[in-house]
């Protein structure tokens, strides 16, 4: 979805100097600030966390067997 704003010239020339010595851009970082303000950062780490949660609680396991770095690298 596309979004106009009006942004004062020097301001923006700013941000577009910064966002390239932070090798990224004026929109990407626009898109960044509006996912947290929406609150979409946080429910995403939420999501994370639950996850994690969820693969504590499982009851597999990884069984008895420890494999050595040579078996895990065989081909």
């Amino acid at each position: 979805m596309n979004l106009m704003i009006a942004v004062d010239g020097e301001t923006l020339k700013r941000a577009r100097i910064r966002a390239l010595e932070e090798n990224t851009s004026v929109n990407a970082v626009l898109n960044e600030y509006l996912q947290a303000y929406a609150g979409l950062t946080l429910r995403r780490q939420q999501a994370l966390g639950d996850l994690l949660e969820s693969s504590r609680q499982a009851a597999s396991g990884r069984g008895g067997r420890r494999w050595t770095r040579d078996e895990l690298h065989e081909r």
